[in-house]
């Protein structure tokens, strides 16, 4: 029949930490949600456990009743604990809720609720077939989970990540324009297991021409990583023929504009929950001016260039007090470089 957890707050509680681990298997890019699943039966025992695969699997409250029934156990009285609110909706799939309805489950518990216009509502629907909800448990840790995609649903657009690669004097290229390599193998080794994990990535057509860059995800020994970011090249320049973005090794998309709203809007409408800028600097200080980006992966390397080509242009900030800002909340030593990573700070902390 498998553990027992314990119909207590403190079982909850363990079941849902054990939700939080399954959901963190799933796949960290992609249009939906990480989202783990235990189910307790009435003793508390754990009689299935699931979580999503990607877009077009089971979802994990599914894949969770699937294993209970692959167990020869049976969910009717059952509770489940999600790391999310059951969706409402058919898209890919159909309705967990209903699923849940269907397999005779009494109780769900879920750590935060689904913002989405169309997938929410799920708790509402399980009240009215008479399944008692309860919420909020572990929801920080299950907001962390997802908090790509949770950013990307309520704001309409996708979440931002600025990548610099700079000296220690912000510098990213030289005054004679050479800029490979102002940092280590470490810290581009590690540039490349951030590609793997998010939707797209984003240079303008300046880096596109002067660099000739492939914005592919290279696993360690060099090959193709199993998962390649969309490549986006931002600007009204075309690609020359023999360009490496024109490869088969990853889709590529050339938004015509410099309008970084237009540029958002459009990776939003292809469900574009995570974006990842890595160059130029007119488009890093596009999305600055625009208050568009939300969070930082500073790669710092001990050079010192004294000139050269700035990480950003002015933006508008005449004065301290205006500046944005971040809070820290990684750091991580790659080689002789630095990782800072940090997240935009709210207006409130300000």
């Amino acid at each position: 029949m498998g553990s027992t957890a314990g119909s207590t707050p403190a079982g909850i509680a363990a079941a849902m930490d054990r939700a939080l681990t399954l959901a963190a298997r799933g796949p960290a890019h992609g249009p939906n949600p990480r989202v783990g699943c235990v189910l307790l039966a009435p003793d508390g025992t754990v009689i299935g456990e699931g979580w999503h695969r990607g877009a077009g699997t089971p979802h994990a409250e599914v894949a969770a009743l699937h294993d209970a029934h692959t167990r020869g156990c049976d969910p009717r009285g059952a509770t489940a604990v999600v790391t999310l609110e059951p969706c409402n909706h058919t898209g890919r799939t159909g309705p967990c809720a209903q699923a849940l309805v269907d397999a005779g489950i009494t109780d769900v518990v879920h750590a935060i609720d689904d913002p989405g216009a169309r997938s929410g509502g799920g708790a509402d629907h399980l009240r009215a077939h008479g399944i008692r909800v309860t919420s909020e448990v572990r929801a920080a840790a299950a907001l962390e989970l997802v908090h790509h995609w949770h950013h990307a649903v309520t704001a309409g657009r996708p979440w931002v990540t600025l990548k610099t690669a700079t000296t220690l004097d912000g510098r990213v290229a030289a005054s004679d324009g050479t800029s490979k390599w102002i940092t280590g193998p470490e810290a581009r080794e590690h540039a490349h297991s951030v590609r793997a994990q998010v939707d797209a990535i984003a240079v303008t057509t300046g880096t596109a021409l002067a660099d000739d860059p492939a914005l592919t995800a290279r696993t360690p020994d060099g090959g193709l990583a199993a998962h390649q970011p969309l490549r986006v090249v931002v600007g009204h320049r075309d690609l020359p023929p023999g360009a490496r973005l024109r490869d088969d090794d990853a889709e590529t998309l050339h938004l015509r504009t410099h309008d970084v709203h237009h540029v958002l809007a459009a990776l939003h409408d292809r469900e574009i929950r995570h974006l990842l800028v890595e160059g130029g600097p007119a488009l890093a200080t596009a999305l600055l001016a625009a208050d568009a980006v939300d969070e930082l992966h500073a790669y710092i390397a001990p050079v010192i260039l004294g000139d050269g080509r700035p990480a950003v242009a002015p933006f508008g900030v005449t004065t301290l007090a205006a500046a944005p800002r971040w809070h820290t909340t990684d750091t991580h030593r790659l080689g002789d470089d630095i990782l800072v990573v940090a997240r935009r700070t709210p207006a409130t902390e300000a």
